[in-house]
């Protein structure tokens, strides 16, 4: 098995990586075997393709000729004038230009044709090599079954000779390399053999991708161009010894700087793989500060194993440093709860119980008195707020309707501690879990991905489906900071909240003050030191248009001013309920303590929050180190940019100013 890494750091401005792993000039060795390879293709030069020295651009472009059935040759080079070193150079093909007229006896004939085919390289970070121009038209015939013998294939086949084993991986993730055949229409990739990525191991079983004709050029051609117009693009491949794909996994620059905000709790949805459809997407989804669900990345799993899921987990992981979630919520599935154990040990994991509670109808809905175990199994999941009531009604369901032999009822029993809600109280879910039986959960995708949604067709819809998305947050973020929330009642924590949080947060915070009018009798019941346990009455809706009353416990620190009610909403939600508003009324509180305002729900939370300012770990000499910081530091830019267009002519006008100084720059070191 081999993986195949490309920017597996946030350092490249532009374009794809192909590399190889060692020394480019190493070709396969016997004339069959080079045969076979050259019949994949290599890929045709583009701009943006990298290479880590001069040496392994000239192997690459010498390569492709061969394929063609052209030579090349170095036509022009750029040097600093101080250091002699060489800092852009033009290889064209062996035709270009034309020879200086002899004046000999019998000069040779002329053999040149002024052929415009060449490309342009040039250093970048004073150690890599970018394609920034390229010209594929020949003005001559070329063809590989044209058996003609250039002087730099001579050079090609004499590195072979000379070639050593290639050396171990390097450690720089950025430096990990590839060196890419041709992509071809065949159902999967083609690759040479390619070093592992430390970190990641491989996965033994014979699973792969199911692609489809068009399939594996949408994908290159959709990664493709997403390097060269997302600099803080990632993506990694996952191949077995034939070179087919296994496992795809990839992130844009957006979706990488989003975990930076919202690295809390993230939700890992697998419904095209439990749904079985023709795409095994798998998506790492979180929510922002309006609520709304945001991409962390994205994957195709070739198999549903637990080496599989370990694959992907540590690729996204790599993607975003290393740094685990908190929280992670998946849908019922052991593989996968094998590998998060597996990848992420010290992370909370825990089940959807909205994508249990969706299956009901199908494992239960053929038992006689269905309905009846339908709102029994709804009681004790939704309504249960000690351990003991779900047990009991728990119980009372499989006793009275004789499901003790339901294996589907027993494997959800035995995992209850991760997903019935009355466990997971401690847990902060950030809105991400429905814990009502009103609430439902919508998929990042939804509406764009069906059950025969091809590979090609998703990677059309992918870019407009994030584009729909961040343009609702935008307006969310416009509307959130010019607007003025309308107020229902006269409580003082409506106001104070109504200036901090969005508002879609405000509005959901809003229904837990008007909540707070269905709430009586509130009634101290214990008292323990500082810390008084208050019973809060409430009046609910149940069946119909019935109402019943439900006592909640409220624990209320007088000292700290901290405040815990029994049914949690706080860490459910992230904002407190009408049970604890209600006692610190009660208690005459004015304000909400700072520290149940998460900054998270705040209107500004993007332009206050800093991603990583300390910059006392960089190292002043790695370009690493580099991108990231200034990566980090131009997105506090941009969303303070963004806030007007006062703001945004300013910021515009700043940053062409610094891109003409680095030109100046740039010129004067020429």
């Amino acid at each position: 098995m081999e993986e195949v890494c490309l920017n597996s750091e946030p350092v490249f401005d532009e374009g794809d990586e192909y590399d190889v792993e060692g020394d480019c000039t190493v070709v396969e060795h016997d004339d069959e075997t080079e045969e076979t390879q050259l019949r994949k293709g290599p890929p045709s030069p583009t701009v943006g393709l990298e290479f880590d020295s001069f040496d392994e651009a000239y192997d690459f472009y010498n390569i492709y000729a061969k394929e063609q059935g052209f030579g090349i040759r170095v036509s022009n080079s750029w040097f600093r004038s101080k250091r002699k070193e060489r800092y852009r150079a033009k290889l064209s093909c062996s035709s270009a230009g034309f020879k200086k007229k002899s004046e000999a006896n019998n000069p040779r004939p002329e053999t040149r044709t002024g052929c415009p085919a060449m490309i342009v390289i040039k250093l970048v970070d004073l150690k890599r090599w970018r394609i920034v121009e390229v010209e594929l038209g020949h003005n001559h015939e070329v063809s590989p079954q044209i058996k003609r013998f250039y002087k730099s294939h001579k050079r090609m086949i004499l590195a072979a000779k000379k070639a050593q084993p290639p050396p171990e991986p390097v450690a720089e993730i950025h430096t990990i390399k590839l060196y890419r055949t041709a992509v071809i229409n065949t159902g999967h990739y083609e690759y040479p053999n390619f070093s592992e990525i430390e970190g990641i191991n491989p996965v033994d079983n014979s699973k792969h991708l199911e692609l489809k004709e068009g399939d594996a050029h949408a994908v290159y051609n959709y990664f493709c161009r997403m390097k060269l117009t997302n600099p803080n693009f990632f993506y990694l491949f996952d191949l077995d010894d034939n070179g087919r794909l296994r496992n795809v996994f990839w992130a844009d620059a957006r979706s990488r700087a989003s975990y930076g905000y919202f690295c809390d709790t993230v939700a890992i949805d697998t419904t095209c793989l439990a749904n079985k459809y023709e795409i095994p997407l798998l998506s790492f989804v979180s929510v922002n500060h309006h609520g709304q669900s945001v991409l962390l990345g994205c994957g195709f799993l070739g198999h549903e194993s637990v080496e599989y899921f370990v694959w992907i987990l540590r690729a996204w992981l790599k993607c975003m440093l290393g740094r685990p979630p908190q929280v992670i919520v998946t849908d019922l599935c052991k593989p996968l709860q094998s590998a998060v154990s597996e990848v992420f040990p010290n992370a909370h994991h825990c089940y959807c119980m909205w994508y249990i509670m969706q299956r009901v109808p199908e494992k239960l809905g053929g038992l006689k008195g269905f309905e009846a175990i339908k709102r029994q199994l709804n009681k004790a999941v939704y309504d249960s707020l000690k351990i003991a009531e779900f047990e009991t009604s728990w119980a009372d369901m499989i006793k009275w309707h004789k499901l003790g032999d339901n294996k589907w009822l027993q494997a959800l029993y035995e995992d209850r501690q991760l997903w019935v809600p009355v466990y997971l109280k401690d847990i902060f879910f950030a809105g991400m879990v429905p814990i009502r039986e009103n609430e439902s959960l919508i998929a990042f995708f939804e509406g764009y991905v069906h059950k025969h949604t091809s590979f090609k067709e998703f990677v059309d819809k992918y870019d407009l489906a994030l584009h729909r998305k961040h343009l609702k947050e935008a307006m969310a973020d416009t509307e959130s900071r010019n607007s003025s929330f309308e107020l229902k009642t006269r409580c003082n924590f409506e106001v104070q909240l109504s200036k901090v949080y969005t508002k879609e947060i405000f509005k959901r915070f809003q229904s837990e003050v008007e909540g707070m009018y269905s709430c009586f009798n509130t009634k101290q019941v214990n008292v323990n030191g500082p810390i008084i346990t208050y019973i809060v009455k409430e009046r609910v809706e149940v069946e119909g248009n019935e109402r019943e009353v439900r006592y909640y416990e409220v624990l209320f620190e007088t000292t700290q001013v901290d405040i815990r009610c029994i049914c949690s909403l706080f860490n459910y939600k992230g904002y407190l309920c009408r049970h604890a508003l209600n006692v610190l009324n009660y208690n005459g509180v004015e304000e909400i303590p700072s520290r149940y305002i998460l900054p998270r729900w705040s209107k500004d939370f993007k332009c206050r929050y800093r991603l990583d300012h300390n910059s006392g770990n960089i190292d002043v000499y790695d370009p690493v180190h580099w991108h990231n910081h200034l990566h980090k530091r131009a997105l506090s830019i941009v969303e303070e940019g963004a806030q007007s267009q006062v703001h945004y002519k300013i910021a515009l006008q700043e940053l062409e100013g610094l891109l003409n100084k680095f030109n100046a720059v740039e010129n004067d070191s020429v």
